[in-house]
């Protein structure tokens, strides 16, 4: 019998003829297919209906009058916000920030800045009236926060662009805005302005025990030539030539060599130094002002009459107006020139 290519099959029982080919084969595998592709749309369709049917319970009709009661309740909060309060929040944060903030002056402002105190203070103690060290002091922290005031407005000018006229740029004067209204107190501390409501200086005493007093005292750094006339433990008053708070030198001899350079190059008419006064201790140096005097400032002076401020140690009565005053008097001073 002769079996043709597209016939796969053929098997008689009775008188019935089943008969396959790859044909109906096809067609009965596309339609099983059709058949479980919309079983499985119908099961997505229903699991769809009943979703949206639940969501559909779940929302609330709002009446007109519920709206309008909503918007008028939305209204009141916006007109009782507390919009200065937060406002001033807003400003307080600004505040606290820029107060956090440390703002490092470049060097050449802050030589200006000394400068100008300094000018300002020099004014000040020409005054041929006697004061008190305490009046002194009161006037002295006066004339600064006056000029701290000044620049502060000058400069705020200059930021906002309310004046043509420039002393400084731009950039430095946001800078130094910054600096005066927020950071005062440490930019005075580090131009040697700053001094704490209380200091106390304690004696630094290395002496071995038993021993009350050393036989010799040396001075750090080379030693000094027999001009500089050294005392230690002594301080010496006089007009200031060069003030020691922005003049450091690394040791006493060259203190010492600073004064006597001065007076050889002294102009005519000029004052010429003839008392050096030198810090030598690494705490620092008590002076009867309102500066925090530090290690290695070297103070060029002038007097007709050379005078002691203080010799080896303090008074006990000026030690209970100024607490703050160790017991030793810390500063070499000397007396060179005829």
């Amino acid at each position: 019998m002769e079996i043709r290519e597209t016939e796969v099959h053929v098997q008689k029982k009775g008188n019935l003829i089943y008969y396959c080919s790859c044909k109906k084969i096809t067609l009965i595998v596309c339609f099983l297919n059709i058949v479980i592709a919309l079983h499985s749309l119908h099961s997505l369709y229903a699991s769809l209906y009943i979703y949206s049917g639940v969501v559909a319970r779940n929302i609330k009709m709002y009446k007109h009058s519920h709206i309008q009661k909503m918007e008028d309740s939305n209204q009141i909060r916006k007109t009782y916000k507390p919009m200065k309060l937060m406002e001033s929040v807003k400003e307080l944060k600004w505040e606290f920030s820029n107060e956090n903030a440390v703002v490092e002056l470049p060097q050449n402002l802050k030589l200006k800045i000394i400068d100008d105190v300094l000018l300002r203070l020099k004014s000040l103690n020409e005054s041929k009236v006697k004061k008190s060290h305490s009046q002194t002091i009161v006037e002295e922290k006066e004339t600064i926060e006056i000029w701290r005031k000044e620049k502060l407005k000058e400069v705020k000018s200059i930021v906002v662009g309310k004046t043509s006229k420039l002393t400084i740029p731009h950039e430095e004067a946001g800078l130094l805005l910054r600096a005066l209204e927020y950071n005062w107190v440490a930019l005075s501390e580090e131009i040697g302005l700053g001094l704490p409501t209380k200091v106390v200086n304690k004696e630094h005493d290395d002496k071995p025990e038993g021993i009350e007093q050393l036989e010799e005292e040396v001075l750090p750094g080379r030693p000094l030539p027999p001009e500089c006339n050294v005392e230690l433990h002594t301080d010496y008053g006089g007009f200031a030539v060069r003030w020691g708070l922005t003049h450091h030198k690394d040791s006493a001899a060259d203190c010492c060599q600073a004064c006597l350079n001065q007076a050889k190059q002294a102009n005519k008419g000029q004052k010429k130094c003839n008392i050096w006064v030198y810090c030598p201790s690494e705490f620092g140096c008590h002076s009867p002002d309102i500066y925090k005097h530090k290690l290695k400032e070297c103070w060029l002076k002038y007097a007709e009459e050379p005078k002691l401020n203080f010799k080896d140690k303090y008074p006990e009565w000026y030690r209970k107006s100024h607490p703050s005053a160790p017991v030793i008097v810390p500063w070499a001073s000397g007396v060179v020139g005829s």
